[in-house]
């Protein structure tokens, strides 16, 4: 089943993104390896693709796991939340219809 884990950032995070950003990127890309990743990707914090220093507010990933558990401890294990880029995280079970 797919599932979406919605991240918020804390307020000027953008140095600690980047300090564990291959890591993070690297456990992504393993799940696109195995075809299970959807979309992944950051939540810029101005309207702009490449926000500069602005940064980031948060993250939406939608991947493929087998249970609600297994989702919620992939998400547990991110380097953003051990890194203290992330001040929340959700997740839940994604129905894709288009």
């Amino acid at each position: 089943m797919l599932y979406a884990i919605i991240s918020e950032d804390v307020e000027n995070s953008l140095a600690l993104r980047m300090s564990v950003r291959d890591k993070h990127l690297a456990r992504l890309q393993q799940l696109n390896d195995q075809g299970r990743l959807v979309v992944a990707g950051p939540c810029p914090a101005i309207d702009d693709d490449n926000p500069g220093e602005a940064g980031f507010t948060g993250s939406l990933l939608v991947l493929e796991f087998d249970s609600l558990e297994a989702a919620q401890s992939w998400a547990d294990d991110d380097p953003y939340i051990a890194a203290g880029v992330y001040k929340s995280v959700t997740v839940k079970p994604f129905k894709q219809v288009f």
